[in-house]
Order: C-alpha cells, then sequence, then structure tokens
C-alpha cells in the first residue's frame, strides 16, 4: 500500500511542480502502465486533491497557487483560544507511556503537546512531520525524534508528499495524536489542507489509537478534505466552552475527556 501512496504523492508533487500532468508522460516517468497511472488519478480525484482532464489532470482551482489567499501561518492560528490548547496539550501529553512509538501530527494544538511532554520519559519515539515540533523535542534527552522528510509547507513549517507517505507506511504507532479544522459524527475529521489530510489519512491507517486534539471551536465543524471517519477516534480532548461538544457528536466518541 506505501508504494502506490509514494507514486500518487509523486504524482502530486509533480502537479504541483508544473500545474498539470499527462498519463503519458506519467506512465514513461515513473514506469508504470497508463492504467495504472489513470487509477492512480482517478484516486486522486475522487479525494479532490487533482481534477481530471482529458489525457491527464491538474492541480484543483484551490491548490493551484502554493497557499491558499489568507491562510493563516501557524503563529497566528496558536494565539487562538491559546490557553485551551495549552491544557489540551498536557492532557494529550499525559496519555504518552515509556516504550511507545507516537505519531504527532502538525498543528498549534499538537505543538502543545509536543512542549507538554515530560522529560522523564524513557524509550519513546516520536514521528513527526512538523519541523516546529521536532524543534521542540530537542529538549526531551531519552525521546528519539523521526522527522518524515517531503515538501516543505512553509507558512506551517509541515513536510507533505512525497516522500512523507513514504516514511509513514513504514512505521507502526502505538498512539497518533491527531489536529484538525473540523470534527463532526457526520464528516468525521477534516481538515482546510489537502496535501496535509493525505499525511494524516496515512497516520490514522498506521496507528493503533488515534487521539484528537481539538478545542471547542472545531467541533461541529467541517472542513474541505476528509481524513478519517468519526469512528476511527479512539479519543477526543477538548476544552469545556458553553454547553460543551454538539449532541450527535457525544454519541460518536466513546472516550471524550473535557479540561
Amino acid at each position: 500500500m506505501h508504494l502506490i501512496q509514494a507514486r500518487r504523492g509523486e504524482i502530486l508533487s509533480l502537479a504541483q511542480q508544473n500545474g498539470e500532468v499527462s498519463a503519458s508522460d506519467l506512465s514513461k516517468l515513473l514506469g508504470v502502465s497508463e492504467v495504472t497511472v489513470r487509477s492512480d488519478l482517478n484516486a486522486l480525484s475522487d479525494s479532490g486533491q487533482l481534477r481530471r482532464t482529458r489525457g491527464g489532470a491538474r492541480l484543483p482551482l484551490d491548490l493551484e497557487r502554493p497557499f491558499l489567499p489568507g491562510e493563516t501561518s501557524l503563529e497566528e492560528t496558536s494565539r487562538r483560544h491559546s490557553a485551551a490548547k495549552r491544557r489540551i496539550g498536557r492532557a494529550a501529553a499525559g496519555l504518552i507511556q515509556n516504550g511507545e512509538t507516537v505519531f504527532l501530527d502538525v498543528g498549534s494544538t499538537t505543538t502543545e503537546v509536543a512542549r507538554a511532554l515530560s522529560p522523564t520519559l524513557r524509550g519513546v519515539t516520536i514521528i513527526t512531520n512538523g519541523l516546529n515540533i521536532a524543534l521542540e523535542l530537542e529538549r526531551l534527552p531519552n525521546v528519539r525524534v523521526i522527522v518524515t522528510g517531503g515538501t516543505l509547507r512553509p507558512l506551517q513549517h509541515s513536510l507533505v508528499s512525497p516522500y512523507a507517505l513514504e516514511v509513514l507506511g513504514r512505521i507502526h504507532a502505538d498512539r497518533l495524536f491527531l489536529g484538525c479544522n473540523g470534527v463532526s459524527a457526520t464528516a468525521g475529521v477534516t481538515n482546510a489542507n489537502h496535501e496535509e489530510a493525505e499525511i494524516k489519512r496515512i497516520m490514522v491507517q498506521q496507528s493503533r489509537e488515534v487521539v484528537v486534539v481539538a478545542d471547542h471551536s472545531k467541533l461541529g465543524q467541517i472542513s474541505q478534505a476528509q481524513v478519517s471517519p468519526v469512528g476511527a477516534i479512539h479519543t477526543l480532548i477538548t476544552d469545556k466552552h458553553g454547553t460543551g461538544p454538539p449532541a450527535d457528536l457525544l454519541s460518536c466518541i466513546a472516550d471524550l475527556q473535557i479540561v
């Protein structure tokens, strides 16, 4: 499966460089049949990451520029609901046990998880596609940190396809701490960026336990890129606000922690 994901990541990378790609050129470049390429293009089109054209595909309209107009930097989003994110980060960090292998997703709330980790942890391996998160983890003497590699998205300090997919496909994690732009009963976990959503999807697939960390502003919201169904979530950690999470979401989450 990771070979398919890596190939599709390479197709996306080529589309981002050139604006569009042709099935015949991809077949020659990747050393696979045009039938296989068309299957890849159809799958990428179905997930909203490309749009099919005659003989190939091109980027969706909202991805034809490297960043969406008005995209918010990680530093700016970190200032929103910052106290809540710190509480969520501390609660999530307390779940990690010695000897675990952990995926730590990109984002402002997952950054707070990294900041809250105890220096007494032993034998923990953390895999992240967040450059800022890797730097936060440098202070932990007995934690092994693996950075995925891949293409840099500077505003988010995140690494995406193609190479991040290949690395993640080779690792099985005990636990994933997953950030998002929305989590709802109907759409599950969603994200604003298709490239980052692709990374999040494989993290979910490769994890024994999925912990979503999301402040109250994300609850009941639906963003444009699908990550996972709500049934894939084992634990949701959020903050106390107003009347609490939507009732339909509450009914879908087995383990809800409100901090």
